[in-house]
């Protein structure tokens, strides 16, 4: 079984995405971790649109990244510049990818278009899961 970690800034919205959809995808042959450089809570925007795709994250929490370093990670994936920037060093041979999504998180407009944009961004690192899961852990 595969460690997957995945970082972004807040551990508030693409990150649980990701690991929502890793999940998913790997079923049992992955773990799956999400975390931030810093801890801002899950975005309720982000529960809302997983479980309009099906997926409950309802149970996710928002953990720091300290809290991960001693896991022995097979996969790391940042989801946004300044996680990957600020990433701590992990001992091992981890393999680390990286891929900068929009933070709709950031968002204006109105409530509409705001979720729409939560469901964008949920599109794009939906295909992206699907695809990491296909090419490294099937």
């Amino acid at each position: 079984m595969k460690n997957i970690l995945v970082l972004c800034t807040g551990n508030s919205c693409r990150s649980q995405l990701a690991e929502g959809y890793l999940r998913y995808f790997a079923g049992d042959k992955a773990k799956v971790y999400s975390a931030g450089i810093e801890t801002h809570g899950v975005n309720p925007k982000a529960i809302q649109v997983m479980a309009d795709d099906g997926i409950d994250i309802t149970q996710h929490t928002s953990n720091n990244v300290d809290e991960y370093l001693s896991i022995p990670f097979d996969y790391l994936i940042t989801v946004c510049d300044n996680a990957n920037e600020n990433c701590p060093y992990f001992p091992g041979k981890m393999e680390r990818f990286h891929h900068n999504f929009p933070d709709p998180a950031k968002a204006q407009g109105t409530p509409e278009e705001i979720m729409n944009e939560f469901r964008r961004v949920r599109d794009m690192i939906k295909r992206y899961c699907e695809d990491f899961v296909k090419r490294h852990i099937l």
